[in-house]
């Protein structure tokens, strides 16, 4: 499949896709989107990727959110619509249990900072900087940063950063944890290998099983009843049948690497 505004490559289990409008710091418009969600389908749906890598092309932005001027300048009503899993065909895309890294160097505000929220885990060069800006062009965080930064730092220091439309540092993301390492621009290849290289050690149905048991398991009532009910979601029955399953504790017993089938 080809693409105008991103490019993707798919090599030993792992999907990466760049966004390639360096020009206007990677900010999204509406063919984006939609090259997007072809993506992720397409990776969501591919039984030999395990792990989808998101760049931005070019040192100055991961991505700069939605690009306005793209926006403002179409006559088309549909020039605002987001594809069916929402923005970039990420944010609402609820049932993709594979592991989604963001891999930030320079500016992620907005609907960019929203991109990065989604995913499982934010590397983050020392020249990255994250924030919601939105209310200073009169606009609404509306891509789930709103829900998804209050989730995952805490009520508090969301609303700081929220209510001031205030960017912050990679290293204060660090402290705030929403950012899993903080590198130099030069060692960002290297941490994506390594995050990668540690994933892949595990089964691929077991951290599909993980990712989905825990994001699952804070919409559930209690503790109790979360584990009570991990048994019953989609990618636990899937890992239980699995031949991974019986693959582990063999290769264990036989002092040897696992070979995983992902099936």
């Amino acid at each position: 499949m080809s693409y105008e505004f991103i490019s993707v490559t798919a090599e030993n289990h792992i999907t990466r896709i760049t966004f390639e409008r360096p020009e206007v710091m990677n900010a999204i418009h509406k063919p984006m989107h939609d090259e997007m969600q072809r993506a992720l389908d397409e990776f969501a749906a591919n039984d030999d990727q395990y792990i989808c890598v998101l760049k931005g092309r070019g040192e100055r932005a991961f991505c700069a959110g939605s690009d306005l001027k793209a926006i403002a300048a179409s006559t088309d009503p549909k020039a605002r619509e987001y594809p069916k899993n929402g923005y970039a065909g990420l944010i609402e895309r609820f049932d993709l249990n594979k592991p989604i890294i963001a891999a930030v160097d320079g500016v992620a505000l907005g609907g960019g900072f929203e991109i990065a929220l989604a995913c499982d885990i934010i590397i983050a060069t020392e020249n990255s900087r994250f924030g919601l800006p939105e209310p200073l062009v009169g606009a609404v965080a509306l891509g789930g940063g709103l829900h998804r930064l209050a989730r995952q730092i805490g009520l508090k220091k969301a609303m700081g950063m929220i209510l001031s439309s205030d960017s912050v540092d990679a290293e204060t993301g660090d402290r705030l944890g929403f950012v899993n390492e903080v590198v130099a621009p030069y060692a960002m290849e290297e941490a994506i290998e390594r995050w990668c290289g540690l994933i892949l050690r595990g089964s691929p149905h077991a951290i599909r099983a993980s990712k989905e048991t825990v994001m699952r398991s804070v919409d559930e009532p209690s503790l109790e009843e979360a584990i009570k009910n991990q048994k019953d979601y989609p990618a636990f029955k899937e890992w239980y049948q699995s031949d991974d399953r019986i693959e582990g504790p063999r290769a264990f017993s036989e002092k040897r690497k696992p070979d995983w089938k992902g099936r």
